[in-house]
């Protein structure tokens, strides 16, 4: 049988369509990586007049220096606690939202709204919320017996720049968790209904096996995002503060580059991120995808 798949008859339009794409990629990732380090390999003075080079001293100094490695962990505990609060709140939203007859449509656009915020913006909000003299929510943990103070308690800030990045990216999960679910076959659920079983194990067994590709594609989203888009976050809430408990390495590469002003430590932290991210993302390519369902 004759395939219905039309080849391309120009042998150079399939290049022409990607070249935008490479471009851009070429552009805005390939060639600032390749600055980035290349500048980690020297040594420059606060103007950028005159450098020098000195190897991998940058990066020597980097795995030398306490505060530095203490960041390794503390980005580890952000990103985890952020995917996960982030990821299992969507979930549980978009469940309901799949389930909601009434008001079905403003329910998922109320949902939707905090991703409009801006990241520095989400930053704001939950200092407020969560300041200790005139926060709502300071409020009310204290009348539970919780004394709030995340200026002088480390962990109390670490949770609550989690909380704060976790709210900002709830709406993104939820969105795609809403198409998964709108896109699983109404039979199937039908069937195992029929069948008595309860709406836990309908979800055990065919709900969520049946949303592994998308959970794999949001759980390495997530994990991007955890590590280099809350900057704004945490320098809007905590400034790395106290005493550097919530310095994530994101907010290093800022504050050594532009408040520091040393370039190429700056660079190599950067260089150090991106190799990082890299190999989390490879590593659940690796492992994670192998029980994804397609």
């Amino acid at each position: 049988m004759r395939s219905s798949i039309t080849p391309f008859t120009n042998r150079w339009l399939p290049y022409a369509l990607l070249a935008p794409q490479l471009l851009i990629t070429a552009v805005f990732f390939l060639w600032p990586s390749f600055q980035a380090f290349e500048q980690s390999l020297f040594l420059e003075d606060a103007f950028g007049f005159t450098r020098k080079f000195i190897g991998v001293d940058n990066y020597r100094e980097l795995f030398r220096d306490d505060g530095y490695l203490r960041s390794f962990q503390t980005s580890l505990i952000f990103g985890l606690g952020v995917t996960f609060i982030s990821m299992s709140t969507a979930l549980v939203l978009a469940v309901s939202a799949n389930h909601i007859i009434r008001w079905a449509q403003a329910y998922r656009a109320l949902l939707v709204w905090p991703y409009a915020v801006a990241p520095a913006l989400a930053g704001v909000i939950w200092y407020f919320l969560m300041n200790p003299s005139v926060g709502i929510v300071a409020y009310w943990l204290n009348a539970l017996g919780v004394e709030w103070n995340h200026y002088v308690d480390g962990e109390q800030a670490l949770l609550m720049v989690i909380i704060a990045a976790s709210w900002k990216q709830v709406s993104y999960n939820f969105l795609f968790f809403i198409a998964g679910l709108q896109s699983i076959p109404r039979s199937l659920i039908e069937a195992a209904a029929i069948d008595g079983a309860g709406p836990w194990r309908r979800f055990l067994t065919i709900t969520f096996p049946l949303l592994s590709p998308t959970t794999f594609f949001l759980l390495v989203i997530n994990l991007v995002y955890a590590f280099f888009d809350t900057f704004a976050i945490i320098h809007a809430t905590t400034e790395g503060g106290p005493a550097d408990t919530t310095s994530v390495l994101v907010f290093r590469v800022y504050n050594t580059g532009f408040v520091s002003q040393d370039y190429g430590s700056s660079a190599a932290q950067s260089v150090i991120l991106m190799t990082l991210v890299v190999l989390m993302t490879a590593i659940q390519f690796r492992f994670v995808e192998r029980r994804v369902t397609y």
